[in-house]
């Protein structure tokens, strides 16, 4: 298992830079998305919100928490950071989370998909958010600065580059039909403002607008059903979207007729493997994934 020293500076910038510039120039990069194509397994995860046990358990599963190189397999990685804090204890130190991921997206530049999610992209851009009564995008902010101290913005600064080097999604091509993995879809209410080439150009700082931005209201939306979904099946020539954002109690839940909310931030995580050669069905998908330990 890797290692870094998540207290010196330099090493934290580094890694963080390394990982954007392994997001913006992997070869499995094509413009705004992550595309790859079958053969192959993937190893899909929903919001991991820093839950350290979930991480490691989804690290071995993808044959990346060795000495001894990868296994090919694609992991997909969202929601990394803002785990759940306390009054007790309002500071969140998840920047050693995401400096972990980006370490490993820079080791594996073709394998481990970084992909946009809500929570990311508010801590670069600065927006707030409460969660369980505290403001996680300050609580973020607080963790940094106390381990760095007056190198602090070093740091916020690599993060915002690693945040804005994220894919938006990782396309899936499959003999049977293609798979999107993103953190979330816009919600219908947004259907109308959000531009769905953005799948099929390079992202812009104006994608990242609060509630105007494409990818902005691709990480936000809520809510989708199934009229929206088979008009994006349509558009993108998706057969099935695997998705987070959204919380799901037992770890997963179906959205008809084509989508799959995973949950990996809980105490009832899942994953769900997948042989991109095989047939993938809704079905299939929920008999194949994976309870994280024993807490199913």
């Amino acid at each position: 298992m890797y290692t870094l020293d998540l207290t010196n500076v330099d090493v934290v910038v580094d890694a963080l830079m390394a990982g954007a510039d392994a997001c913006l120039n992997a070869s499995c990069r094509l413009g705004s998305i992550d595309f790859i194509e079958a053969p192959g397994q993937l190893i899909a995860t929903g919001d991991t919100h820093d839950h350290p046990l979930n991480f490691k358990a989804v690290l071995s599963a993808a044959g990346l928490d060795g000495e001894f190189g990868a296994e090919q397999k694609h992991l997909t990685l969202h929601e990394i950071i803002h785990p759940e804090l306390s009054d007790d204890q309002p500071i969140d130190y998840s920047f050693r989370g995401l400096t972990r991921i980006a370490y490993l997206k820079s080791q594996h530049p073709d394998l481990v998909h970084v992909l946009l999610a809500n929570h990311e992209l508010a801590q670069a851009i600065g927006s707030g958010i409460m969660k369980n009564g505290l403001r996680v995008v300050d609580a973020f902010n607080a963790g940094v600065d106390e381990i760095f101290g007056s190198d602090a913005e070093r740091v916020h600064e690599a993060i915002r580059q690693f945040v804005f080097a994220m894919p938006l999604a990782l396309r899936c091509r499959c003999p049977h039909g293609d798979i999107l993995c993103a953190h979330s879809l816009p919600g219908p209410a947004m259907m109308g403002r959000f531009d769905p080439s953005i799948l099929e150009r390079d992202m812009t700082m104006d994608d990242y607008q609060p509630r105007v931005g494409s990818a902005h209201m691709m990480v936000w939306g809520r809510g989708y059903d199934s009229d929206q979904l088979e008009d994006l099946t349509e558009r993108w020539g998706v057969n099935l979207f695997l998705l987070g954002h959204e919380h799901a109690p037992k770890g997963y839940a179906v959205v008809e007729p084509n989508a799959i909310v995973l949950n990996t931030d809980h105490n009832r995580g899942v994953y769900l493997p997948i042989d991109l050669d095989d047939e993938v069905t809704v079905d299939k998908c929920i008999s194949n994934i994976v309870p994280i330990g024993s807490r199913f």
